[in-house]
């Protein structure tokens, strides 16, 4: 999906794992443990980027060949604390056009609670 990308990148450096991926709908999870802040709870940014990582992918996939996704705009509400476990996001599309792409991205924890609630908007890039 991405050509020339780096062997390790963020995603992996997290733990996040796709395990469903489309246009429409792509979701992933990522383990607490490691991603945590001094305090051990779940960083917010590890939030943020788990919930990046799934609405940048969907939007890739909808961009199609020959075109890239980049991130312009994200925003983020963290809900609950979490300490252990892992964490599932599942990034919604609200808008496919022809240059931008946006998604509501829904984190829970292991117990079905919403952890966050971000958005994030794609420019889409021709070739």
């Amino acid at each position: 999906m991405y050509p020339g990308a780096p062997e390790v990148t963020v995603i992996d450096k997290l733990g996040i794992e796709l395990t469903e991926i489309s246009a429409r709908r792509t979701t992933g999870t990522m383990p607490v443990e490691g991603n945590t802040q001094p305090a051990g709870l779940l960083h917010g940014g590890s939030s943020a980027v788990l919930a990046e990582t799934l609405a940048s992918v969907a939007a890739q996939v909808h961009a199609g060949e020959g075109h890239q996704a980049v991130g312009i705009e994200l925003n983020a509400t963290h809900h609950r604390a979490v300490r252990s476990g892992t964490v599932t996001g599942v990034a919604t599309a609200i808008h496919l056009g022809r240059t931008t792409a946006s998604y509501e991205i829904v984190v829970t924890d292991d117990r079905g609670k919403r952890v966050c609630t971000a958005r994030l908007t794609c420019m889409i890039l021709g070739s």
